[in-house]
């Protein structure tokens, strides 16, 4: 329960909820517990004298007392509920400002698929977990307690019943309580993979049709669902265990107070009344039991979910913004690698870049260029600090970036990604993501930059067309377009295309730089490419192989001293040629 007890902490603000309802849960006891001994004077009273005046009476009494109970019980459900649902919101609030928070070090870590699984399933356990306890926990010590005093009130020779049956009973918690923790730990892990999955499909699903594995996905994910169920099963059996066994101890109480009960009604020691009483009371204590038992079951879930949630509120950020970093006033965008060596694992040695050094004055364009996995989105990552480097210091117009504060310098630095990310709502709140002040004039000036204006305005509605889940309902190349308006919208000091103009026919990528140049003469750019055609006019070209620099400086210099350079060009020019049938 350690895990639980912390996040209680979340109710802090519905305190009123919470004492308000156990308030109520006592009262609602308090009347259930004066029903048998109301039942026993019915009986033994008015029925045993063939008194009816006190049998209407008292039977008034009872029904007076049920409806208070049942105000009691509703009243204490509702308030349970207000206090679950605000604690369920606001933990859910805590996990996703926390994830917001994190670096992209600790997202890789956590991954999406179980991260979902936390802020919905998990959040959900230990939600249904406060409201059963407001009820159960409050409820069943308090019936088993009152119901024992009682019984012990009505008869005390029966009473002795209980030395026989309780230890019974507390055997059987104990053994649930040590089984079924680690059970749910592994339910809430297979229901991780299955949330993998299924978010990989989801997001990959046209990956799947175009290679016609759709039967390879569906073994996939029913292996995943079918440990699920298996764990799932672990626990159902070891549930439907218990109540069977609860409910033997339960009957063989009742039907050892009635044997011995009746003896004594028999001989004139008790009177029926009592009895029946008593074994009122009998049935209430040990139900009472029964109902711990569910909330064990409960607790355990819950308790493997809150550890879960925990993980990530715990979590501490890899990169640090330091509160006291600074804030440069005016940025030219001057960019210089000194000795960087990074690795994803931050592992020496397994680095995926090694001892880079280069400067980008402000001002110019540098292009990073090399084949697949030499580096360069790795690189540029490093840029506006979504991972701290291994070895070595980047600055920004002679700034440690990581003595800047991450605010200060991420409104410095844009980016647009190979991967262009879309959000569900209209184009215009898209584009205007990156500055949300952006006035309509902005927002097109930037839309006719990346060269996306034409096709906005040939749709309907255009800047108020709506753009589905991650944009199925554009194009590769219109996604592409969309997100570098959206980088350029935010007029940074420095600008990274990484390979963002991949999916973009190379006309339309021509115009794009062309325009960058013309209408912000004085950024500086960084730009990811594969194709010789995206770099032939930077200023600098900076060449990476398996995460070093073997090569810099401008087209034509590099066409006559880098090997690897000229190979890839020659390359390129001849697939051009082949292509256009020259």
């Amino acid at each position: 329960m350690r895990a639980s007890r912390r996040l209680a902490r979340f109710l802090r603000p519905y305190w009123h909820w919470v004492i308000l309802a156990p308030l109520l849960m006592i009262l609602e006891v308090s009347m259930d517990l004066m029903q048998p001994r109301l039942i026993q004077h019915v009986i033994d009273i008015g029925i045993a004298h063939h008194n009816l005046a006190y049998v209407w009476h008292t039977g008034a009494v009872m029904v007076v007392v049920a409806l208070v109970g049942t105000v009691g019980g509703m009243g204490c459900s509702i308030f349970a509920v207000l206090a679950g649902q605000g604690y369920g919101a606001d933990v859910r609030q805590a996990l996703f400002d926390k994830v917001q928070s994190l670096s992209f070090g600790n997202l890789d870590q956590l991954e999406t698929g179980p991260l979902i699984t936390r802020l919905t399933n998990d959040v959900g356990q230990t939600q249904e977990l406060v409201m059963i306890v407001l009820r159960i926990m409050v409820r069943a010590p308090l019936l088993m307690i009152g119901g024992l005093l009682m019984a012990v009130l009505t008869s005390a020779k029966l009473s002795l019943l209980f030395l026989l049956l309780m230890p019974l009973v507390l055997v059987l918690l104990w053994f649930i309580i040590n089984n079924i923790f680690p059970i749910y730990s592994r339910v809430q892990a297979r229901l991780d993979r299955v949330n993998v999955v299924l978010q990989e499909n989801l997001a990959g699903v046209r990956v799947v049709k175009a290679f016609a594995r759709a039967a390879h996905e569906i073994r996939r994910f029913g292996l995943a669902n079918d440990e699920l169920m298996a764990q799932n099963m672990k626990a159902v059996r070891l549930s439907a265990v218990t109540m069977p066994v609860m409910m033997l101890l339960i009957n063989a109480g009742i039907g050892l107070a009635l044997w011995i009960g009746g003896i004594s009604v028999i001989a004139g020691g008790l009177h029926i009344g009592q009895v029946i009483a008593f074994v009122n009371y009998l049935m209430q204590s040990l139900m009472s039991l029964l109902m711990v038992s569910m909330l064990v079951i409960q607790v355990s879930r819950a308790e493997a979910s809150a550890v879960r949630v925990l993980e990530v509120l715990d979590s501490e950020p890899q990169l640090v913004n330091r509160p006291d970093g600074v804030v440069p006033r005016t940025v030219r965008g001057r960019v210089a690698f000194e000795e960087v060596s990074f690795s994803y694992s931050r592992d020496e040695h397994d680095p995926v870049l090694k001892q880079v050094s280069f400067v980008a004055e402000a001002g110019e364009t540098v292009a990073l260029f090399g084949a697949t996995g030499s580096g360069k989105s790795s690189l540029a990552h490093l840029i506006p600090r979504f991972y701290d480097v291994t070895e070595g210091r980047i600055t920004l117009d002679g700034i440690n970036v990581s003595d800047m504060r991450e605010e200060a310098l991420r409104a410095h630095v844009g980016i647009a990604m190979q991967e262009a990310v879309l959000f569900s709502g209209t184009i215009r709140e898209n584009i205007r993501y990156s500055r949300p002040e952006a006035t309509e004039e902005e927002v097109i000036a930037a839309a006719q930059l990346a060269q996306a204006h034409d096709f906005i305005c040939r749709l309907p509605e255009g800047y108020d067309a709506l753009v589905g889940q991650r944009g199925v309902n554009f194009s590769g190349g219109q996604k592409q377009r969309l997100a570098i308006a959206r980088a350029v919208l935010a007029a940074p000091a420095v600008l990274i295309l990484d390979d963002s103009t991949s999916a973009v026919d190379m006309q339309t990528e021509a115009k794009i730089h062309s325009a960058l140049t013309r209408q912000h003469a004085g950024q500086t750019r960084l730009i990811i490419a594969q194709r010789i055609s995206t770099v032939l006019n930077a200023d600098k070209i900076i060449v990476l192989d398996d995460g070093a620099i073997v090569a810099e400086g401008t087209h034509a210099e590099l066409l006559e001293r880098s090997p690897i350079y000229r190979e890839i060009y020659d390359s390129q020019m001849q697939n051009r040629v082949v292509a256009h049938g020259e």
